[in-house]
């Protein structure tokens, strides 16, 4: 279209969201899906959280706010990082977002431009590479293998990096492939990157609750040596099943903060009010359904695991963190798409084709496990069906 900035043309879309409509579509011609595509937990919000929205709105919290988040707010995420982390952080450096996705925006409009470089994980959340592409910049693939549990190499990591290099994407645990990267290959990175003091690094820490067997979080944040270069991305939507509210964070350093927050006036303005004191009460109010949910998943991810893998020509690694697995599927060659595109179509199991995630992701499905027992059995059978056909 005429008149368009060019730059629009290279903007990506989220394919589990696709899949999704196509889900509905499904669903309203009569058809029983199971959704194993969309990002969500199955549980509600809980109900102490709900009833503070309410409670705010009814004690008249109804206007604008400041653009970084009501102080109250602030404070309590920087008292829940510190519980969480041992790690003081300084309310002013909090930004509450509408979601996670707007602190990615943010950071690549800050650091993205033609002729310098991203370095993002491969495979990945979608909406890395499509901003980073929107920017201009060269996206920079930082392989996640499964013969390294998903995580990555940190040698292999600081090789990728050179002068043009501006910032670096860490998603731990991961979506898609549920990988948490170890404390020992972020101790050299951090050692590392004292070669390179201009590059930043996003850490997306969105699932950083959402942790299994012996598996621990660890920030970026606390390696004092780049602790000046570091924005943290986290929120609400997985740990709290607040997906629909829209509340997220970033963490940002001083020295450019007040740019992350332009970008939000020049946005969104501020977050919802009612959703900010509902945010408020999620960190300080009591955690047990986030303990219950993480069990719930636990559960599921141990039955996906050694059911997938009971199956010939299907290889999955049991996940350190978050709520997917990514089995790879061998299946007469044919590719994510259409292996994902033939489940939604013929057995009405909506999943995400590994492709989607970055070139390392073909061969693999994204597969979560946010749904009930019953509907990962009766996807175990339809895929054991396909295999065999």
């Amino acid at each position: 279209m005429d008149g368009l900035n060019k730059s629009m043309y290279d903007i990506g879309s989220d394919s589990a969201f696709a899949i999704l409509a196509r889900s509905q579509e499904l669903q309203k011609a009569g058809n029983d899906v199971i959704n194993l595509g969309i990002g969500q937990p199955d549980f509600p919000t809980p109900s102490n959280i709900v009833q503070a929205a309410i409670n705010a709105l009814k004690e008249g919290h109804h206007g604008y706010t400041s653009s970084n988040g009501i102080l109250e707010l602030r404070k309590a995420v920087a008292d829940y990082y510190f519980k969480r982390n041992n790690i003081e952080i300084n309310p002013n450096n909090i930004l509450i977002t509408p979601g996670g996705k707007s602190i990615i925006f943010y950071t690549l409009l800050m650091f993205g431009e033609p002729n310098s470089e991203i370095i993002t994980p491969d495979p990945g959340f979608i909406a890395y590479k499509s901003m980073i592409d929107y920017t201009g910049a060269k996206c920079v693939s930082l392989p996640h293998r499964m013969q390294n549990d998903f995580s990555f190499d940190a040698d292999e990591l600081l090789s990728l990096v050179n002068e043009r290099t501006k910032l670096i994407i860490l998603n731990s645990p991961a979506n898609p492939t549920g990988g948490v990267v170890t404390d020992v290959e972020l101790q050299k990175l951090a050692e590392g990157l004292l070669r390179f003091p201009k590059v930043f690094i996003l850490s997306d820490e969105i699932y950083s609750r959402i942790l299994f067997d012996d598996h621990r979080h660890h920030t970026l944040l606390k390696y004092p040596e780049i602790r000046d270069r570091v924005i943290v991305l986290d929120g609400w939507s997985k740990t709290y099943s607040m997906t629909g509210w829209r509340l997220g964070f970033g963490i940002f350093p001083d020295n450019i903060f007040n740019f992350a927050e332009k970008l939000a006036i020049n946005s969104h303005s501020c977050v919802n009010s009612a959703a900010q004191f509902a945010g408020i009460e999620a960190l300080n109010g009591s955690q047990e359904s986030v303990e219950q949910m993480i069990n719930t998943f636990k559960s599921r991810r141990d039955f996906l695991v050694n059911e997938l893998n009971k199956i010939p020509s299907i290889e999955c690694k049991k996940p350190g963190g978050a709520f997917y697995v990514f089995p790879r599927i061998n299946k007469n060659n044919m590719s994510s798409i259409e292996i994902s595109k033939y489940l939604l179509e013929k057995k009405f199991i909506a999943t995400v084709p590994g492709s989607s995630f970055g070139n390392l992701g073909e061969g693999f499905l994204r597969i979560s496990y946010a749904s009930n027992i019953k509907n990962l059995e009766k996807f175990i059978l339809c895929l054991k069906e396909f295999m065999n056909e």
